[in-house]
């Protein structure tokens, strides 16, 4: 499943062809419950109060001052353009609504109750009769098809995500069926309940300009939703404010008790990550995620976190429930980066050791699965069912798969590093390149190999910069080039790229969004997140294998056989990680106690102090 991260700082072709207009209702055949869980059952029974989490008498008040280091330029949250503003989600709902303290358990919101089949085939929504928009018409089916056909056709990457959703159908007043195109695959019913809803009516109305709204289309008209909050102003690509409604149609609904709690929520948008520090620092925002090791180790020393007025944190529930791969992603639609060997041996010059003594503070840790941190990480040599599932795919997959552990180079010793550098002078002249005075050029081309690693912030370039020195010293001429936010993403979907600097997260229960990280259909389709462009059939054998996993024990044999497979590519130059979240905020806030074992639920359960 693909893992919706929602918080601050670190989510075509024609539309479905509807069925026939006999296909029968679906409720006689299926028994409607109040929530699905993907791993495992249900925490929560029909009728529960709210979640055991929440402050349920959590009072409602106070503004939250927030910031992002980004910008945007879009409100409209179907299409896969531009950047989308932070916490649209605010505005908008999904059919389902998941818990913080369950592994990929949801309940009803908008779909007050689901149903499907024991083989998967399919998926039904009942949708609460009291959904409403902000204007006060109802949530209808209409809706939901609306929103589900405009995704497929105006986002790429639902593309794959939904590739199994063969239709949808009104199936009664307030009933909607998704049918699939194969049985089996437990997670699709979970995948639909995250279908972000907007209003059919609204989008298909003219808007303040006298035009017809154009939902293909970028836009900074402040949107109509279901959700708890409103925009209540807005500064292109500045600032933010989302307002509470007071007539919000599921106030009291079980899901929704104790969430919710401020009155505002602001976000001011900066270019510069120091100068949005010193923001908070001035008491001009109320909390910062930290991502810098220097910063969080040198730059608290400062009256209102010696008084405590600043409270610091260091919580693992935000990583307890994931895995994730970060790293330098060569783009294999380039001819030299083609060769194995030749991505190989870029991992070589990555001295992660050296840059965890001098810059890190000894905080992280190198990434060495594309599940790292979680149960799904490979390791060691393959045994059991594993075993068996990489036997499968034998002829398709590298030898040393069954017979190499993958490790990553250790340096940060300057014998070890030079090693490092040798080894990886070997695998380029395998590759069919040499040393020609200073440059590492093509043996048959002459033409010297030379790239440019793009970044979305400033940020990294204190990595970047000693990777590409790293790299000229073998003759390799990498630049590092930053970017601002809007051009990074629009070159990443484009493809317009040699070396990206991203990566992904990982849920404990991946699936159908493993096609679109590394299928073979993604590598060709802009907007996917297949970077890399990975285009490979013993993967793609094992990505399937994933989706249709049987039970528990084979999804985690066939995730650590897809891992394994993946790693040994060396699609990736992984890079570091730290798998507990650095928190700092000015007292103002209380929250629940405990907090729910996969989330610090910020802001959606804390609040104001009165």
């Amino acid at each position: 499943m693909r893992l919706l991260v929602s918080g601050l700082r670190g989510g075509f072709s024609a539309a479905l062809v509807a069925l026939s207009l006999a296909w029968p209702s679906m409720a006689a055949d299926l028994n409607w419950t109040n929530g699905i869980s993907v791993i495992g059952e249900l925490k929560y029974p029909p009728g529960f109060k709210h979640f055991d989490y929440v402050n349920p008498t959590a009072p409602k008040g106070g503004d939250l001052r927030l910031t992002e280091l980004a910008t945007f330029d879009n409100l409209n949250p179907v299409i896969n353009k531009g950047n989308i503003v932070l916490g649209i989600g605010l505005v908008y709902e999904t059919l389902m609504k998941s818990s913080l303290d369950e592994s990929f358990s949801s309940y009803g919101l908008i779909a007050e109750s689901i149903a499907y089949p024991a083989d998967f085939s399919s998926v039904s929504f009942k949708l609460n009769p009291n959904a409403k928009w902000a204007d006060g018409q109802p949530v209808t089916v209409d809706d939901v098809l609306f929103s589900f056909e405009k995704a497929k056709e105006y986002d790429q990457s639902k593309l794959f995500y939904y590739q199994h959703v063969k239709a949808g159908k009104k199936t009664g007043d307030r009933e909607v069926t998704f049918e699939f195109d194969l049985k089996g695959n437990r997670e699709l019913p979970a995948i639909m309940g995250q279908l972000i809803v907007v209003p059919k009516h609204w989008w298909e109305s003219t808007g303040p300009n006298g035009k017809k709204r154009d939902i293909s289309a970028t836009s900074l008209e402040l949107p109509m939703g279901s959700g708890t909050y409103k925009i209540k102003s807005m500064k292109p690509g500045s600032s933010i404010t989302y307002e509470l409604r007071d007539d919000y149609w599921g106030k009291d609904l079980n899901v929704n008790i104790g969430y919710d709690n401020f009155r505002t929520i602001n976000y001011t948008f900066f270019s510069d990550i120091n100068v949005e520090f010193e923001a908070f620092r001035g008491g001009s925002s109320d909390y910062w995620s930290e991502n810098e090791a220097k910063r969080w180790k040198t730059a608290y020393d400062f009256p209102a976190v010696r008084d405590g007025r600043i409270k610091k944190e260091e919580l693992e529930n935000d990583y307890r429930n994931s895995g994730v791969l970060v790293g330098f992603i060569p783009n294999l639609r380039r001819e030299m980066f083609k060769d194995q060997r030749v991505r190989e041996a870029l991992n070589y010059a990555f001295d992660f050791e050296e840059l965890n003594r001098t810059i890190f503070y000894m905080q992280y840790s190198r990434i060495n699965s594309y599940y790292y941190g979680s149960e799904l990480a490979s390791s060691g040599l393959p045994q059991g069912k594993e075993l068996e599932i990489l036997n499968e795919v034998k002829d398709l997959i590298p030898a040393d798969v069954f017979t190499e552990e993958y490790k990553n180079p250790v340096g940060g010793e300057p014998k070890k590093f030079r090693d490092n550098l040798r080894k990886a002078v070997a695998l380029l002249k395998e590759a069919g390149y040499e040393i020609r005075g200073r440059d590492m050029v093509n043996v048959k081309t002459g033409k010297p190999l030379a790239f440019e690693i793009m970044l979305n912030t400033p940020v990294i370039e204190r990595i970047a910069l000693p990777y590409a020195q790293n790299l000229q010293k073998i003759g390799i001429k990498a630049t590092v080039r930053s970017v601002d936010s809007s051009q990074f993403v629009e070159r990443s979907r484009k493809r317009d790229f040699d070396v990206l600097y991203t990566g992904w997260a990982q849920s404990l229960n991946p699936g159908n969004e493993q096609a679109e990280y590394w299928g073979s259909k993604s590598a060709a389709t802009d907007g996917t997140q297949n970077y890399a462009g990975i285009s490979d059939p013993g993967i793609d054998k094992l990505i399937q294998r994933v989706i249709f996993s049987k039970d528990r024990d084979e999804h985690v044999a066939a995730t650590k056989a897809l891992d394994r497979v993946l790693l040994h590519h060396h699609y990736v130059v992984p890079s570091y990680t730290l798998r507990y979240a650095r928190l700092a905020y000015w007292d103002k806030f209380d929250r629940p106690k405990p907090l729910p074992k996969y989330s610090s639920g910020f802001p959606s359960i804390w609040w104001a102090k009165q």
